[in-house]
């Protein structure tokens, strides 16, 4: 499994849905914040974008001629988590599809085309597919590409995804289908995070040999100890060189509740398109210096701010929305 870093032939997004009313009330709001971040992805590399048949018309128009708009039956608009996770051996780029079952909710027929999407999209572009044996969405994963891999107990070994599994056994079914031979496992998800525990929302990888954890100072939000507790365990990483990451502290944005929930903001939650960096703010105090610290780490990419509470309001963000497509050249 590549670093995201390296780079891509594609970004592929999937075109919100509004599957449950209740949960996605802003849905023309939460649409223009997926054609903003495709817009501005599409500056710099190609980007599809998968959108239910009676959804392309409107999906087009606000994407505008740069998107490609494809048509293909999906439930909900998390490319990330139901799309493939794309894996090469230098030669050629194949696609390896987990199985989904709607974040540990134990999926019923309203989510069967986002189980489905993986496998079509890599039959589509031709590629070898790997089904793998376990239920795992490709937020829930991050690698620097040298054979480390960024996990979460909340995710891997959730019960109500994958029943009785072990650390054990889930390092040996990820090192079979990513290459990877390295762990860091960490834990708790922000508080309402609807994935139960995604490493986006948490620490991502940078090509310095660093590790951005989101962090808090205020020992009395709710966030506080999970990100400690995060943060304890990142200091005592090491790659596979035997080497400590530097660690980097990104301050979490300030409490913000939507539907009577906090929302799980983070800054972190961003995509790493060719020379660029996709990057949610939220109209928060802290915006400004989470730019900044993006911008002194990635001295050779643009930082590209887009609005991120549109996006958020569904429940992830910008790294969440979007699945990059690696390429071998």
């Amino acid at each position: 499994m590549p670093a995201e870093w390296q780079r891509h032939d594609r970004c592929w997004m999937h075109w919100p849905t509004g599957i449950d009313p209740r949960r996605y009330p802003n849905l023309d709001k939460m649409r223009q914040g997926y054609a903003n971040t495709a817009r501005a992805i599409v500056e710099f590399e190609p980007v599809t974008m998968i959108a239910n048949k009676s959804d392309v018309e409107e999906c087009q128009k606000l994407c505008g001629e740069k998107v490609v708009v494809m048509p293909l039956r999906i439930d909900d608009s998390w490319a990330r988590d139901s799309g493939p996770t794309f894996v090469t051996n230098g030669l050629s780029i194949a696609g390896v599809d987990w199985t989904f079952n709607n974040y540990g909710e134990n999926i019923d027929f309203s989510y069967k085309n986002d189980a489905l999407v993986a496998s079509k999209l890599i039959k589509h572009l031709n590629m070898e597919c790997f089904q793998a044996p376990i239920v795992l969405e490709g937020g829930a994963i991050h690698t620097d590409g040298n054979g480390t891999l960024m996990i979460t107990e909340d995710v891997l070994l959730d019960p109500r995804r994958n029943p009785g599994l072990t650390k054990k056994e889930a390092e040996l079914i990820l090192s079979k289908y990513l290459g990877v031979e390295n762990f860091i496992w960490l834990i708790a998800a922000l508080e309402y995070d609807d994935t139960g525990g995604h490493v986006d929302n948490l620490a991502c990888f940078t090509p310095f040999n660093q590790i951005l954890a989101l962090s808090e100072t205020d020992s009395e939000d709710s966030n506080y100890e999970r990100l400690q507790e995060n943060r304890n365990r990142l200091q005592h990483a090491q790659n596979t060189n035997g080497k400590n990451f530097d660690i980097i502290e990104v301050h979490q944005p300030a409490y913000r509740k939507f539907l009577n929930e906090r929302m799980p903001l983070s800054y972190i939650n961003f995509y790493m398109a060719n020379q660029s960096i996709i990057m949610p703010v939220f109209d928060d105090h802290r915006d400004k210096k989470a730019i900044e610290t993006i911008e002194n780490i990635f001295q050779d990419r643009t930082v590209i701010p887009v609005e991120g509470l549109s996006i958020v309001e569904g429940g992830g963000c910008v790294h969440c929305i979007t699945q990059q497509q690696p390429s071998i050249n």
